[in-house]
């Protein structure tokens, strides 16, 4: 609780309201942006960014996301200017926009850098953890002039969090595998936050070691490890089935054995905003069906 306490303390701190303008923020790469006037046009590039502005009730500031910017169902009304790849650099320049949020895992840096030629502010963001999910929460509560509502977003997402830990807290941690992307095989390893939510749902994601985020993995690693439960997170809002072919042929893993395959809304999982609360829901009830019916 003390910890809690202390990390909401530094959150509320964060997301103090600047006293005057212009004024000075970090963003998660470190790079100090100075900003003459509060932003009022704010493009973001980023469907994690465009989930938290909406969350904290700042969308009336965003003139532009991206293709992928698909939740809420608000969101897609927003004028879109291309994908997070290769957005259109004229759509951006014609919306007008005195801030544009960008990632260093998803948009390139060939745009950042056009974007800063251009004389456009560019924020940047990433959350490998939930701890800096938090911190984006707080710098985004700053730059739409939602501060009062960081404290009480988190809150609420903490205690859902704080529930499912409870719940498992007892029970034996299952060795999981968490399939990103079927063909080439791509894992959560130790920099991604995926880790850390199915080690809150009360598993041991068995890539948890591999280096950097997402890293490509092997079958024959994945059979070495056997895992108990099989997780296969789908793409895109109402995609389709996912293949499993692949691992229902594996019939000496105790996965396949059992019969714990289960399919996931990768959309929770992958991005940081507050539906990551029903990520880790959803990945407690695969893990652990016994605690939660």
């Amino acid at each position: 609780m003390l910890a809690r306490a202390v990390l909401l303390a530094s959150i509320i701190v964060v997301a103090t309201a600047p006293s005057a303008w212009p004024f000075t923020i970090a963003d998660m790469g470190g790079r100090a942006l100075t900003l003459p006037a509060p932003p009022q046009r704010i493009i973001s590039l980023v469907p994690s960014v465009t989930e938290l502005i909406f969350a904290l009730g700042g969308q009336e500031r965003l003139v532009g996301v991206t293709d992928f910017c698909d939740w809420p169902a608000d969101a897609k009304r927003k004028p879109s200017v291309g994908g997070m790849i290769s957005p259109s650099l004229e759509t951006i320049v014609a919306l007008r926009p005195d801030l544009v949020i960008a990632t260093d895992s998803g948009n390139r840096q060939e745009t950042v850098a056009q974007l800063d030629r251009l004389r456009i502010p560019v924020f940047m963001v990433h959350a490998n953890r939930l701890a800096e999910m938090r911190e984006v929460t707080a710098r985004l509560g700053i730059l739409t002039g939602r501060e009062t509502s960081v404290a009480p977003l988190v809150d609420r997402f903490d205690a859902r969090i704080r529930a499912v830990a409870a719940a498992v807290a007892a029970a034996p941690r299952p060795r999981v595998l968490y399939v990103l992307w079927p063909e080439p095989l791509i894992v959560p390893g130790r920099d991604a936050i995926v880790t850390e939510l199915i080690g809150l749902a009360g598993g041991d994601s068995i890539t948890a070691n591999e280096r950097n985020d997402y890293p490509r993995y092997s079958v024959e690693a994945a059979v070495a490890h056997a895992p108990e439960v099989i997780i296969l997170a789908r793409h895109g809002t109402g995609s389709g089935p996912i293949a499993r072919d692949k691992w229902d042929r594996l019939v000496s893993l105790p996965a396949i054995k059992s019969g714990r395959v289960h399919a996931v809304d990768g959309n929770l999982m992958h991005r940081y905003g507050p539906r990551l609360a029903d990520g880790v829901e959803q990945l407690a009830r695969a893990i652990h069906p016994e605690i939660f019916r």
